[in-house]
C-alpha cells in the first residue's frame, strides 16, 4: 500500500512538471523536453566530413572507380593517348540525316575558319597560321575515328582543345562530319577497322610503316 503511494505521488509530481513546463510565458519556448534526440536528431551535411571510429571521412561518398552515371556519354578514359584513341575508339553515335545535319552546323561554328567549307585546310584563319591543316581528304584521309576523336577533345598541333566548348556528343557529331570531308575511302577504312578489330588494326599501321 505504502509503495502505491510513492507511485503515485511520482505520477503526480511528473504531472506537475508537464504542466507548469507548458505553461511558459515565453511563446516560442517548448519546455521541457523529453528525449530530445527524437526531435532534433544530428544529421550529416553535404560535402562536409565527420568523424567515424577515430577516422576522419567525406560525408559525400566518391563513387567507384570506372563508374559511369546513367545516360552518361564517356569521353576518352584516363591514361588512353593519341595511338590507343586510335585503336579503341568507335563512334557511340548512330549515323543519320539528323545528326548529320546537327555536325555540320557544329562543323561550320567550330571548324570551318581553320579547315574551310571543303575541310581543304583553305579556312581564311587557317591561311593565316604558320602552317595551314591538312586537308581530310588528303594527309588526313586515313585518320580513324578516335584519332579524330582525341584530336578534338585535346587539340593536335597547332589546333587547340575544344573539350570546353563541344559536349562528348558534339564531337562523336563532328566525327562523322570530318569522315563525310574524308571521303568514300575512310569510310570503307572505317568498317573494315570495325570488322577485323584493333588487334588487326594495329598490325596494319605497323605494316604500313
Amino acid at each position: 500500500m505504502k509503495f502505491e503511494k510513492i507511485i503515485n505521488l511520482k505520477s503526480v509530481a511528473a504531472a506537475a512538471v508537464l504542466v507548469l513546463s507548458s505553461c511558459s510565458n515565453a511563446p516560442n519556448s517548448p519546455g521541457y523536453e523529453f528525449m530530445p534526440d527524437m526531435y532534433r536528431s544530428p544529421s550529416l551535411e553535404y560535402y562536409s566530413t565527420h568523424t567515424l571510429n577515430g577516422d576522419t571521412l567525406l560525408t559525400a561518398k566518391k563513387p567507384v572507380a570506372g563508374t559511369i552515371a546513367r545516360g552518361h556519354m564517356p569521353g576518352i578514359p584516363a591514361g588512353m593517348d593519341y595511338e590507343k584513341s586510335g585503336l579503341y575508339l568507335k563512334n557511340p553515335i548512330a549515323l543519320s540525316d539528323a545528326v548529320m545535319k546537327d555536325a555540320e552546323h557544329l562543323y561550320t561554328n567550330f571548324c570551318v575558319h581553320c579547315h574551310g567549307k571543303d575541310g581543304k585546310g583553305d579556312g581564311a584563319v587557317g591561311q593565316k597560321l604558320p602552317g595551314a591543316p591538312p586537308a581530310y581528304d588528303g594527309t588526313l584521309k586515313s585518320l580513324s575515328e578516335g584519332k579524330i576523336f582525341y584530336s578534338i577533345t585535346h587539340g593536335k598541333g597547332m589546333m587547340g582543345a575544344h573539350d570546353g566548348q563541344l559536349n562528348v556528343e558534339e564531337r562523336w557529331k563532328l566525327v562523322h562530319y570530318v569522315q563525310k570531308l574524308q571521303g568514300p575511302k575512310a569510310v570503307a577504312d572505317s568498317a573494315a577497322a570495325k570488322a577485323t578489330g584493333p588487334v588487326d588494326e594495329l598490325k596494319k599501321e605497323e605494316k604500313n610503316k
